[in-house]
This record gives structure tokens, C-alpha cells and sequence, in this order.
């Protein structure tokens, strides 16, 4: 068969299964591309057979629900790719703007230092902390987990990125408290979303529920963080969180009983959506 017939049979079957057709096209690309193949100067030819077993299996998995990326094993973050495995959660481009917004934050107050210590909390795949240290080398990134096994994945991307990270396991502040740590920026994409909300079940089914759910509203981990995070911070900090886009006014209010003389700001994503706060001392 040739590439563009596998194309086609993929888009037809995951269609049938009410999975995103398109996929298909994707899955077969990024096969293509890491074999030296440029599939879309190939589509008439006969394709590949490793290509089209390795196509075939992830069209199967992908018809139980199982996402791209973990099928592939790794996701395009701020132009790096992070291996990805059901230990870990996906990183979303809403999160690639949550360390836009960090990166232009550090250059408004820290551009002049030569050191400046930052706090990645709930790290998952490392893509927050290792991004951070790649793009700006000035920023000697700490990321912390609560997940031994999200932590495997975080030093496998670490290592694969040439990045300078360390490492440690706890829950949310606990390890930096108890290390007696402290940090310039805090940065945390924590579980938000509600325990009883409904969710794709591409979502629920295969990513991890303790990197999700942040209990009845949503704002667990926040509170978590607040109560502990004068424990942690040094004098001018900043925090920025990821956050519901339905949760910036209940945050908002939350974070001012906790950091009454603070600026406290909800920014808005690409989608005119709130998506994250950010607190300045």
C-alpha cells in the first residue's frame, strides 16, 4: 500500500471510532520524519514497512482512545520535544504561555542579575523548569514532584535536552520547606481541575488523575502552595500559576488572604481565556 492509502484507512478508522480523524495524518508524518522521509512528496509511493507496522499499531491504540502523543512518546513544548508517557501529563500549549509570561517577567525584574533561583513546583514532564533553564541560563531551576515515576521522565528530558535542572520529590512546597529552600520566581502548573467535572475520556482514562484533579473546586493545591509559600520566598518574588479559565476570580480572592500587599493579576491566554495568575511582592 502506499503512504497516501494508510493515510486514508487511518483517518476512515478513527473516524469510525469518534476519534480526531486527523490524527491519523499526524501520526503517519511524524513516523515519516523520523525515518528521513518527507511524506508529503511521498504519498504516492510504496510505503515503508516498519513505518506502516509502526502506523497500523498506533492507529489500534489510538481507536481505544489513547492520545497522540503518548503514542508517539513525546510532545513539541516551546520547540523542544519531551518525552511523554502515561506518568506524566501532556504539556498543553496554554502552559508554553505560562512560561512566555515567566520569561517576561524575569526580564522586567531580574535581567541585571547574574543568578536568580526558581522554584518549577508539580513539574510532571519537566517541561516548565527545564524550558525555563534552557531559554534564560541565568535561572538555576529547582522542580519538584510528588510522582517518583513523573521524576524518571523529568531527568530523562533534562538529560536529553542538555539542561541543568535538579530534581526533588515531595508534595507541592513540602521538599523546599523542608530543605529550607528559597526561591526569586515560583512557578506551578498544579492539578486544577474538580474532581467531579467531566472529561474527555482520552483524558481521564489515560493521564495521570493525581497531576489532574484538585479536588471539589479545584483550588487544593493553591492553598496548598499559599499557606506555605512565605516559607519559601525571597524578598521581591514573584509566583505564577496556571490556572481554569473559569477560576480567576475565586483564585484571585483566594491569593488576597494570603498576600495582602501583593499585585495580584489574572492573564489572559491566546483565546481571550483566563489562564494564569501571577503574584509580585
Amino acid at each position: 500500500m502506499k503512504y497516501r492509502e494508510y493515510v486514508k484507512e487511518g483517518k476512515e478508522r478513527l473516524y469510525k471510532a469518534n476519534q480526531g480523524e486527523q490524527a491519523a495524518l499526524l501520526l503517519m508524518n511524524e513516523l515519516c520524519e523520523n525515518r528521513g522521509i518527507n511524506l508529503y512528496i511521498s504519498m504516492e509511493e510504496e510505503a515503508d514497512e516498519v513505518i506502516a507496522t509502526d502506523y497500523l499499531e498506533g492507529i489500534h491504540q489510538m481507536e481505544l482512545g489513547k492520545p497522540l502523543s503518548y503514542v508517539l512518546g513525546y510532545e513539541c513544548f516551546y520547540g523542544y520535544n519531551f518525552k511523554v508517557n502515561e506518568d506524566v501529563l501532556i504539556p498543553r500549549p496554554e502552559t508554553e504561555e505560562l512560561v512566555g509570561l515567566v520569561l517576561s517577567m524575569f526580564d522586567d525584574k531580574f535581567s541585571d542579575r547574574e543568578h536568580v533561583s526558581v522554584f518549577d513546583v508539580a513539574t510532571g514532564s519537566g517541561a516548565i523548569g527545564i524550558t525555563l533553564n534552557l531559554e534564560e541560563r541565568k535561572m538555576d531551576v529547582i522542580a519538584s514532584d510528588i510522582s517518583m515515576e513523573a521524576l524518571k521522565v523529568a531527568k530523562e528530558n533534562n538529560d536529553a535536552l542538555h539542561a541543568n535542572v535538579s530534581f526533588i520529590c515531595g508534595s507541592m512546597l513540602d521538599p523546599f520547606v523542608n530543605r529550607d529552600l528559597h526561591c526569586d520566581i515560583l512557578v506551578c502548573n498544579p492539578p486544577y481541575i474538580p474532581s467531579e467535572e467531566k472529561m474527555e475520556h482520552s483524558v481521564v482514562d489515560y493521564e495521570p488523575h493525581v497531576a489532574l484533579f484538585g479536588g471539589e473546586d479545584g483550588l487544593k493545591f493553591y492553598r496548598d502552595v499559599f499557606e506555605k509559600a512565605h516559607l519559601v520566598l525571597n524578598e521581591k518574588a514573584f509566583l505564577a500559576f496556571e490556572m481554569g479559565y473559569q477560576q480567576g476570580e475565586a483564585l484571585t480572592d483566594l491569593a488576597k488572604e494570603y498576600f495582602k500587599d501583593a499585585t495580584i493579576t489574572v492573564h489572559k491566554d491566546m483565546a481571550e481565556k483566563d489562564r494564569m495568575l501571577t503574584i509580585e511582592l
